[in-house]
């Protein structure tokens, strides 16, 4: 397996030219609307990007891990955003666990249509007084005849304002990870509200929300796979999200080098370009080495998970350095933008913003640190 393949080369082409033509343009103005435009999904699905990774069975375009982190590169090395990732791709965690686990008629009802750009969906998850802690979530489904009643809030939920649907995980049994269950709460569920729209640091274009259950209805055929097995489903697919966090995190890192090698080429001071400047000169190394490192190592653990072999901590230690990588390049690229980099009008501002949450989005480094020492034994 590799990356580097013919016909991913065609990939990355159609990706570049869907952002320079449907991205670039707009990106702005989605950034001071909030979100992106549901007309943008549909565009997505018409080039044949919004189903990769996903099986032509379900509606899929087929390809696996790596043609999924293919496009997530070249989107946003072609001038796209880890934030439009996450408008745009909301699906990649609202829809695995309902192909692999729905049946029929929750695939024909929500990842086709999904998939072809017509519905959006999201994952709720985090919760009000937790976080990370998946086995301790207190939202809660209660068996009513042929519906779950549901009681709880989320949080932090990405494309929760624009959803039609959203994969919910709820606690249908005992406390802990064995009582966790996941139900398909769709948008006109009675007592299902968005509480409000949050406002962020960074991903202006992806909107997130707060979302309240005060006795939601939600009919037992919604249940995905079998009652209290939500749990299995959601580690499963953790994985897969961390890592295209670790990929939007070098990705950035490599766009925001490609943009500050521009700049410092054609940026003079004291008659001389910037460029020309030891001290320059060597931070753009130093940028390129964490680059190539961070970039070499995800990518096999990309490959290493795609041929289906258990890689937990090396997933956990691939997205911290990944993200340490980012955190150092694109803090050196405003830097050497100077004032401009501080302006809303450059990119490389964008970035910086965007990829603070990387760190804290599909588990917040230092609980993949201490998840990763447990997998490698380092205990006490």
């Amino acid at each position: 397996m590799s990356f580097e393949t013919p016909e991913r080369q065609a990939l990355r082409d159609s990706v570049r030219a869907f952002v320079e033509h449907r991205v670039r343009p707009y990106l702005a103005d989605w950034e001071r609307a909030g979100e992106v435009p549901r007309s943008l999904h549909r565009e997505a699905a018409d080039a044949g990007l919004l189903g990769i990774g996903f099986d032509e069975k379900v509606g899929g375009e087929g390809g696996d891990l790596v043609d999924v982190s293919v496009v997530t590169e070249e989107l946003i090395r072609a001038g796209g955003s880890s934030g439009l990732v996450a408008a745009l791709f909301t699906h990649g965690i609202a829809l695995p666990h309902i192909a692999e686990a729905g049946g029929d008629e929750l695939i024909d009802r929500f990842v086709r249509p999904t998939l072809a750009g017509e519905l959006i969906g999201a994952l709720a998850v985090t919760e009000p007084d937790g976080g990370s802690d998946v086995a301790a979530l207190r939202t809660r489904a209660v068996r009513d005849g042929d519906h779950y009643l549901v009681n709880g809030a989320k949080t932090y939920i990405t494309s929760g304002a624009r959803a039609d649907f959203v994969t919910t995980a709820v606690r249908t049994g005992e406390p802990g990870w064995g009582g966790v269950s996941l139900l398909v709460v769709e948008r006109a569920t009675p007592g299902f509200t968005v509480s409000r729209r949050l406002e962020k640091m960074g991903w202006h274009c992806s909107d997130t929300a707060e979302l309240s259950f005060v006795d939601a209805r939600v009919p037992a055929r919604n249940l995905v796979g079998a009652q209290d097995s939500g749990f299995a489903h959601l580690m499963r697919q953790f994985q897969v999200e961390r890592l295209s966090l670790a990929v939007q995190a070098y990705a950035t890192a490599e766009r925001c080098l490609e943009l500050t090698l521009a700049w410092v080429r054609d940026r003079s001071t004291f008659g001389r370009p910037l460029v020309s400047r030891q001290l320059v000169r060597h931070r753009l190394v130093e940028m390129t080495q964490q680059i190539e490192l961070a970039r070499t190592y995800v990518r096999s653990v990309v490959l290493d998970v795609a041929e289906g072999k258990e890689v937990v901590a090396q997933v956990c230690m691939a997205k911290n350095a990944a993200v340490r990588a980012c955190d150092f390049v694109v803090d050196a690229a405003v830097q050497l933008h100077g004032g401009f980099g501080y302006m809303r009008e450059a990119e490389v501002e964008r970035h910086y913003r965007d990829s603070r949450i990387l760190g804290i989005g599909g588990g917040a480094s230092e609980v993949l640190a201490d998840l990763a020492a447990r997998r490698m034994g380092y205990t006490a």
